[in-house]
């Protein structure tokens, strides 16, 4: 008897913290809450700002109801939330997620702009401002990878709403790390690196071939081997520079001047 009593008591025991699992939690405002009705609140807190709280309602409505066409939703509005709220890496990983996740969803375009976007803004400072820090330290990388992500929404999507707006940033990426390079170009001739100022103006010559700032880095190779004493290469970067540069700035005798402009300096 008291063998069948004691089992009995486990038995119980068990379906009442079974059952206490179950039951919903009287402090959670949003318990019994539908999909559409947790979307709403969601899309109501972000539309006022209130980023912290769009994001948990949308990471719950995501963990309630993960079949329906709200969750979904939900993943690329928590993404964006996490961007309006400048956390640039949970933004791009929640945009990743949606992209591996549902990769033919119909809105996945807007997506990858998200993310191209996210980068973009991210390195937005760097590339426009090119200020006070000592620019061999900056890293591009954002750029980079801002610069891909849009590459893959104009292939992949060529159509898209999004698309004509990437294709300007991508030209406006192009220019900009064009003109990084140049710039730690010109910071190693400066200081009397010149084998490194070589390398970093023909990476931007190389990488970037149409971008305004490669009429520098032609001029920093000029430069730069006239120092070295390589006076072949000298004229051959002179000649590619007056034929792609015929009126460059950086001729101070003017293009009809027949002179080497070099050795007016």
């Amino acid at each position: 008897m008291a063998r069948f009593t004691l089992g009995s008591l486990a038995v119980i025991g068990a379906l009442l913290i079974g059952g206490c699992s179950g039951v919903p939690d009287l402090n959670d405002e949003t318990a019994g809450w539908n999909a559409q009705k947790l979307y709403s609140e969601a899309k109501s807190s972000m539309n006022e700002g209130g980023y912290d709280r769009a994001i948990q309602l949308f990471e719950k409505l995501e963990a309630r109801y993960p079949y329906g066409r709200y969750a979904q939703q939900a993943q690329i509005e928590v993404a964006y939330a996490y961007y309006k709220q400048g956390e640039a890496a949970l933004s791009i990983a929640a945009a990743d997620r949606f992209i591996k996740l549902h990769p033919n969803h119909p809105n996945v375009d807007y997506v990858y702009y998200l993310k191209g976007l996210v980068n973009f803004n991210e390195d937005l400072g760097l590339l426009a401002g090119l200020s006070n820090q000592d620019l061999s330290e900056r890293d591009p990388k954002g750029a980079h990878e801002a610069f891909d992500t849009f590459r893959d929404l104009v292939t992949r999507f060529p159509e898209s709403r999004y698309s004509e707006d990437a294709r300007q940033r991508m030209r406006y990426l192009v220019n900009s790390l064009a003109a990084h390079e140049v710039h730690v170009s010109r910071y190693y001739y400066r200081r009397g690196a010149y084998v490194a100022a070589i390398n970093r103006a023909q990476a931007a010559i190389t990488s970037y071939p149409n971008a305004p700032a490669n009429e520098e880095a032609l001029y920093l190779l000029v430069k730069s081997y006239e120092a070295l004493g390589m006076n072949d290469l000298r004229d051959d970067a002179d000649r590619v520079l007056r034929k792609n540069f015929p009126n460059s700035v950086y001729y101070s005798g003017g293009p009809a001047d027949s002179r080497p402009w070099w050795q007016l300096w």
